[in-house]
């Protein structure tokens, strides 16, 4: 049975767990992605035949950057994983509205030591005040055990929530109520609080709160917390309309209004430091870097240009550390800017690289 060594997890839990980012210096980055892509290609059957189709090769690859990455859509294609998944504590799938089960991605982990410890530590870092009390606006984990989503979140509860904090989500929809309850109470007591949850709940909730007349303004050291967009679940709003209501509505200022941008296929998730501007700016922490890259000849474009997102993630030790998406974006020197979902030659080049992969995993 294939399994992680212990020193290679334990080597990788100490980098996430580093001081300092400065610590963290690209060479080091480097020597750790080329350990973890050694060991995916010995034991990932799927992406070790792609990565020779490729000639990439721990023989071959010197840069983190000449990973090859595999498209997003891969995961719902093959079976992605070092550890027999018989063998893995836990599988999160992704939450598509149309399908069952089988036309979802699933993502495998042996057991969930890296992927807390990665959202421990970026959750700390980048948000804030904490701990809070907290109102989540998403189901919890016994409703959800295959969401990632809805494992974070009991995170963000368990590790960071003061007392009163819960769930006003279950899978019939808000609790509106007990919602009400919470923010009046917030108020009363005039203690911070933070509302966190996927973006279409918060829209929910404001459409729910329009007919009240009341004040839902929340206290001063508030923040807030969306992720995951709409999704068809809910009416879509422009983003700089959506910022501008949830501000408007619970008196938090925009530059506390974060968005988290996460995918299932990865272990780490980015924060922006508020969208007092959209799109605002999505950073990784230290175990992490992303790239652009135009999807026809899968070369990186220069930092500024419009390209589709590739992100190289240390805690995907399992299954494979280099994500090419399908979101365009803009990389700079402090994170990138999500600019949307590829559309026209760069959609085509993305389903192109998904057949590619297929085709080359399975031979």
């Amino acid at each position: 049975m294939a399994t992680t060594t212990p020193d290679l997890v334990q080597d990788l839990l100490d980098f996430i767990a580093l001081p300092k980012a400065s610590d963290a210096d690209d060479a080091a980055f480097n020597a750790l992605a080329l350990r973890l892509f050694t060991h995916q290609v010995r034991h990932n059957p799927a992406y070790a035949r792609f990565c020779q189709s490729r000639g990439r090769t721990p023989a071959t690859v010197r840069r983190w950057q000449d990973i090859p990455a595999v498209p997003v859509n891969g995961f719902k294609q093959l079976t992605l994983s070092c550890t027999p998944v018989e063998a893995c504590e836990r599988v999160f799938m992704t939450s598509g509205t149309t399908g069952g089960d089988e036309h979802k991605g699933r993502h495998y982990h042996p057991d969930l030591r890296v992927y807390d410890a990665s959202m421990r530590r970026h959750f700390a870092d980048c948000a804030g005040p904490l701990p809070i009390r907290l109102a989540i606006l998403f189901p919890d984990e016994a409703a959800l055990p295959n969401s990632s989503l809805a494992h974070y979140l009991q995170i963000c509860r368990d590790d960071f929530g003061r007392p009163g904090s819960r769930h006003y989500w279950t899978l019939d929809g808000m609790d509106e109520a007990g919602l009400l309850q919470f923010l009046r109470s917030a108020r009363a007591e005039q203690q911070p609080v933070a509302l966190l949850g996927a973006s279409y709940s918060f829209v929910h909730l404001m459409d729910a709160l329009a007919g009240i007349d009341e004040d839902f303004r929340l206290p001063a050291g508030s923040w807030l917390l969306d992720t995951g967009g709409f999704k068809g679940r809910s009416r879509e709003i422009p983003m700089e309309s959506f910022y501008a209501q949830l501000s408007e509505v619970f008196g938090v200022a925009r530059e506390h209004c974060l968005n988290m941008y996460g995918m299932t296929e990865l272990s780490t998730q980015f924060y922006d430091s508020g969208n007092a501007r959209v799109p605002s700016v999505k950073r990784g922490p230290h175990w992490m870097r992303s790239r652009a890259i135009d999807p026809l000849s899968g070369q990186s474009v220069p930092d500024g240009e419009r390209g589709i997102l590739v992100h190289t993630d240390l805690a995907n030790y399992n299954s494979v550390l280099s994500i090419l998406t399908e979101d365009v974006g803009i990389v700079g020197a402090d994170g990138f800017q999500l600019l949307g979902r590829a559309e026209g030659a760069q959609a085509k080049g993305c389903s192109l690289a998904v057949e590619s992969f297929v085709q080359a995993a399975q031979t």
